[in-house]
């Protein structure tokens, strides 16, 4: 099957998840990116010190004579970067305390956020999976249905698996699983350089804990259930440490040089978008 007829195949039943992100995306009015970072290009932008790996031919021999140090000269990036998503689909994320799940939410705007890559001449691509990353409406539908058809894994991670120098990645999650997994599984993806963001998915319930009475809580996965005569009586503690729990991973992020952004479930997702959008168009790491 030609590429013009897989697109129109999947343009014949776009899943419900599609045509939201679409819309979202479409009421999201921004400009392109304007980047200025080192990378391919015919302007010049500045000189560097010659570094391991750097290619020879990239070096500027006039200006090296000039002293006693190599020189290479870089030139402004004007091809478009490549950015991995990745969503959570653990059980934890199904949880929904209202009309909304965090697993829908997330899907929701790591496909949106797609759209408006794509559209701003970014290439995108669903971590994990095999298509390279790619700048076209195919590339952000066959992420949809990923998202949308297919029965979301157990992973609370994202898996081991390649990726490009200077990438950036995005990551769709509630941050649930243990600390050192999370410090360690960034660091991983951090070793080719790549520049990250975590966006943490927040359920209102989560956060707020408006339960009260007897109240009966349901482990997500297993059988650790357990009732509360007065669920009230706990509420303080929980608060306290859900607001920690938040913070460390925030502090996480940016121990790390990763950004980090909260979102709630019960708030309109366009914040978020506009938010996560307008970071990505630096296309660079923020200091640690």
């Amino acid at each position: 099957m030609s590429l013009s007829d897989t697109a129109e195949s999947l343009a014949a039943a776009l899943p419900p998840l599609m045509v939201r992100a679409e819309r979202l995306a479409s009421a999201v009015t921004l400009g392109m990116h304007g980047r200025r970072k080192a990378g391919i290009g015919q302007s010049f932008w500045q000189f560097h010190h010659y570094r391991p790996g750097d290619a020879r031919a990239a070096i500027d021999w006039r200006q090296s004579a000039k002293g006693q140090h190599l020189y290479v000269r870089e030139r402004e990036w004007e091809a478009a970067q490549s950015v991995w998503l990745w969503r959570d689909g653990s059980p934890s994320m199904r949880f929904a305390s209202g009309a909304v799940s965090k697993l829908e939410r997330a899907s929701l705007l790591a496909l949106a956020l797609g759209v408006l890559l794509v559209r701003g001449g970014e290439r995108i691509a669903l971590y994990g999976e095999r298509e390279a990353p790619a700048n076209s409406r195919l590339a952000y539908r066959r992420i949809g249905y990923a998202l949308a058809e297919r029965a979301p894994s157990d992973d609370q991670l994202p898996p081991d698996a390649p990726l490009p120098r200077n990438a950036q990645f995005v990551w769709f999650g509630d941050f649930l699983a243990p600390m050192e997994d999370i410090e360690r599984t960034i660091r991983r993806l951090t070793r080719s350089n790549a520049g990250g963001r975590l966006v943490h998915i927040v359920d209102p319930a989560e956060e707020d804990f408006p339960y009260a009475g007897r109240t009966r809580f349901e482990a997500v996965t297993g059988s650790e259930n357990r009732t509360l005569g007065r669920a009230e009586s706990v509420a303080g503690e929980y608060r306290l440490r859900f607001r920690a729990h938040a913070e460390a991973v925030a502090v996480l992020a940016r121990k790390l040089g990763w950004n980090y952004t909260a979102h709630r479930t019960d708030r309109p997702p366009q914040a978020a978008l506009v938010a996560l959008y307008a970071d990505l168009s630096g296309g660079h790491r923020m200091a640690g």
